[in-house]
């Protein structure tokens, strides 16, 4: 699991195709779960929560932004 600390040194590109490679995994994890092939289910867990993370990042990281230009 992603430590918030690791994320914030990201910059927003590298977030961005995070995000985008564990939407990709939390779909095949609900997939392997629908077809009761999961090895991990804390790992759903996981993966959630990291997404949050990303995201919570990213809306900080435009209120700054938008803050700065104002």
């Amino acid at each position: 699991m992603a430590d918030i600390a690791d994320l914030r040194t990201k910059t927003d590109d590298q977030l961005a195709a995070e995000l985008t490679e564990l939407k990709r995994e939390q779909f095949n994890l609900r997939f392997q779960a629908a077809t009761n092939q999961l090895e991990a289910p804390s790992r759903i867990r996981q993966v959630r929560r990291t997404i949050a993370q990303i995201k919570t990042l990213q809306s900080e990281r435009a209120a700054q932004s938008a803050a700065a230009k104002a």
